[in-house]
């Protein structure tokens, strides 16, 4: 436990780290990988190069100074990221180096106005946040060690199939290298995959990605989105090599499931699956589900139009073979051959009015994944159509962020 002086010090910077914290992350960056470069072999560089991950840092340190005297408010967070740190291998000898770079960035931006006094309190800080997510972290590796077919790092899968879901998602089926049986997971976890030999790159990337199909397989999916590089973002470095050069036979590393954005069974409540765009995947997942279930559910999509539209003819499979199963599709800009073929409910943009039409309960239970700004604009949709907020779930792909606060397309 810190001593009333200690916590004191550190909620005396609360101001200053929310005027500053970017800068601080910013820079804590740069010293850190500038000093261990074999961190890059962790790091997401695109999240790097887009200011996610600073931003995301900068949220958390936030909100550790400002609820360091009852840390237990910030425990979803924290179990959160230590499920994508278990994912990406942390470990506990990761957090002194975090340690280090952390007071090196406070003390450079802030100059003299980071005396002795307010490094000291924020090392005594740090250790303490360190050990509650080494804990819990601790914890995680255990449980995905000790279940059934489970793993603590990662484990060598074969490519057993590609299959190609529209003109920009493919999807990617693995099997166990040694045969063995795998670990079930939660609908709407992730699976971290992890690439050595990306022919160009210097370093290993790891990336997280939604399992797409039910948990009762032999067999893992995910549902990858070729990030082609528009809007003045870089090609996604690993979705281009999975699209252009994984083939089936090959082997790949992967970690156990993991994620917090899981389907909770309340078999009393409907729910609502609302997805956007690749944002499907972990709602598909669910989707299996809850047809297994016999759950009434309905489940939204948007896309741009059929050619980009993954997984159509599965969701109409399932809603085919199940009463509890409602399906709507929603186009923003229909082509001709969708508009001859009838195969959407909605053009345009989702909107509380046509929510209020397709969905009759609004008590239901509401999971939500897709672009940030869709998300955003969705969830401002529900509470005006009449949703409650603490029924709302959602998942960010890449560093948490908040819908509240304004985003750029």
């Amino acid at each position: 436990m810190l001593d009333q002086k200690t916590i004191e010090i550190i909620k005396s910077t609360v101001p200053v780290l929310e005027q500053h914290g970017e800068t601080i992350t910013k820079t804590f960056y740069e010293l850190m990988f500038n000093n261990h470069p074999e961190l890059l072999n962790i790091f997401n560089h695109a999240n790097q190069k887009q200011g996610r991950q600073q931003k995301a840092l900068a949220n958390s340190v936030y909100a550790a100074a400002k609820y360091i005297d009852q840390l237990e408010m910030i425990l979803p967070v924290v179990k959160q990221i230590a499920h994508k740190h278990r994912s990406l291998g942390i470990k506990p000898e990761h957090y002194p180096i975090v340690g280090e770079h952390l007071l090196l960035a406070i003390k450079a931006v802030l100059k003299d106005a980071a005396t002795d006094e307010i490094i000291e309190a924020w090392a005594k800080a740090y250790g303490m946040i360190a050990d509650a997510f080494i804990n819990v972290e601790k914890s995680f590796y255990e449980e995905a060690g000790n279940t059934s077919g489970g793993w603590e790092d990662f484990r060598s899968f074969i490519v057993e199939k590609i299959v190609e879901e529209s003109d920009v998602i493919t999807s990617f089926y693995f099997t166990p290298a040694d045969g063995k049986e795998i670990a079930e997971f939660i609908p709407g976890q992730y699976i971290s995959i992890k690439l050595n030999n990306i022919p160009g790159e210097q370093y290993t990337h790891i990336r997280q990605y939604s399992l797409s199909e039910s948990p009762n397989k032999k067999y893992y999916r995910i549902s990858v989105k070729r990030e082609d590089g528009l809007n003045n973002k870089p090609a996604g470095i690993v979705s281009t090599y999975l699209h252009s050069q994984l083939k089936a036979g090959d082997t790949i590393e992967i970690s156990a499931p993991a994620g917090e954005f899981i389907f909770e069974n309340n078999a009393e409540k409907p729910v609502l699956l609302l997805s956007g765009g690749v944002g499907i995947t972990p709602m598909l997942s669910m989707l299996h589900h809850l047809a297994d279930k016999k759950q009434k559910t309905v489940f939204i999509h948007a896309a741009i139009n059929g050619s980009v539209h993954a997984f159509s003819e599965e969701v109409k499979q399932i809603e085919a073979n199940n009463e509890y199963i409602n399906s709507f599709i929603c186009y923003e800009k229909p082509t001709e051959l969708d508009k001859e073929g009838k195969c959407y409910d909605k053009e345009g943009y989702i909107t509380a009015d046509w929510l209020k039409q397709v969905v009759n309960n609004k008590d239901s239970i509401v999971y939500m994944c897709g672009p940030v700004v869709f998300m955003q604009v969705m969830y401002e949709a529900l509470i005006e159509a009449g949703f409650q907020k603490e029924n709302i779930r959602y998942e960010f792909f890449g560093p948490a962020m908040d819908l509240n606060e304004p985003q750029t397309v």
